[in-house]
């Protein structure tokens, strides 16, 4: 078993994790989520700087949380992409002054695959083959998940918003605050889900024919917005509530059509809008009567975090997975079928 330590900059989480095979040992934080609210989304030149300033005492406090030294860890993982390239440059560039430092392998990994992975630290069951729904502020997909570490499948994807961002922006006319995902879903725990039918994107039969497993919020975005201005009156909490029932019926709707149609019966929730209770809640309704076995991870575990980097790290040692050679360099648009850099 080996000792893993994974940075996460992809966005506006410094975050370190360390692991020791599936067994989670640190998990620490530093989030400047409070420096963009004000702008109203993640300003890049500002997550860059504040991941400088974090950046070491993270890493310190990690360590300590773990009561590991740097020099028991055996490999060293770290987020090369997507994301913000300033704020993924400063995680790499970290990642391999550690890992030269202390002459360990260094694990370029996948951000994407790596919100997945975290599922090993909460399942000690085999995760595949699965199904995999990842939803977050930038990616909605649907894979096929046959190894996570070698052999990753896109079955969806999202043609123009994904959730998150939805999330964000009907927050945002609404004057509810950001991230969107936590402060919509805390204003639909009050409103009534069935008060407004907004639309659900591509799950007509002609969108299906073309996009059976892709996403589309834009639609539900303008829908939203324009019931706004024509209805001066309204109640965020059914607003919220609709809205949020909109996007998550689409996201476990599809995911299933994915199951049954491929004969996996097993699927993963992962991303930053897994942790949506609405969400949870469906998922774990339709998937009992599909019959298929669901995993989600905790909530504390969906969003960004240097957990589920390390693990990923760790899942590619025991997969035998060659380290990322010397220099290697961050990627803002890499596609999840680059797991391992």
């Amino acid at each position: 078993m080996a000792l893993v330590l994974g940075i996460e900059t992809s966005c506006d989480e410094t975050a370190v994790g360390i692991v020791n095979d599936r067994k989670l040992l640190a998990n620490v934080i530093s989030s400047s989520v409070e420096q963009h609210a004000r702008f109203g989304g993640v300003v890049p030149e500002v997550a860059s700087r504040a991941h400088l300033e974090a950046m070491q005492q993270v890493i310190k406090q990690a360590l300590k949380d773990a009561s590991v030294t740097l020099k028991d860890i055996d490999a060293i993982a770290v987020t090369a992409g997507p994301g913000l390239i300033g704020a993924l440059l400063v995680g790499v560039s970290s990642a391999s002054g550690l890992a030269l430092a202390l002459d360990k392998p260094l694990y370029g990994v996948n951000h994407l695959s790596a919100h997945i992975a975290v599922d090993r630290l909460d399942n000690d069951a085999s995760m595949q083959p699965t199904i995999a729904l990842l939803v977050s502020g930038g990616h909605s997909s649907l894979l096929q998940v046959n190894n996570l570490a070698t052999d990753v499948i896109v079955k969806g994807a999202t043609i123009d918003d994904a959730a998150g961002e939805a999330f964000d922006k009907i927050a945002r006319i609404m004057g509810l605050g950001f991230p969107g995902g936590p402060v919509v879903d805390k204003a639909a725990s009050s409103g009534n889900k069935d008060a407004i039918l907004f639309p659900r994107g591509l799950t007509q039969s002609a969108d299906l024919e073309e996009h059976r497993y892709d996403f589309s919020f834009s639609g539900l975005k303008t829908a939203v917005s324009r019931y706004l201005q024509q209805t001066p009156n309204y109640l965020k909490a059914d607003v919220a509530a609709s809205f949020q029932v909109a996007v998550v019926d689409v996201l476990i709707s599809k995911s299933i059509a994915v199951c049954k149609d491929s004969g996996i019966d097993n699927l993963v929730i992962a991303g930053g809008v897994a942790a949506n209770s609405r969400l949870r809640e469906l998922a774990k309704q339709r998937c009992e009567v599909a019959k298929i076995a669901l995993r989600i991870p905790p909530a504390g575990l969906c969003t960004d975090n240097g957990a589920m980097v390390a693990a990923l790290g760790s899942l590619a040692i025991n997969e035998g997975v060659k380290p990322s050679q010397t220099g290697l360099s961050a990627d803002s648009a890499a596609s999840i079928a680059q797991v391992i850099w």
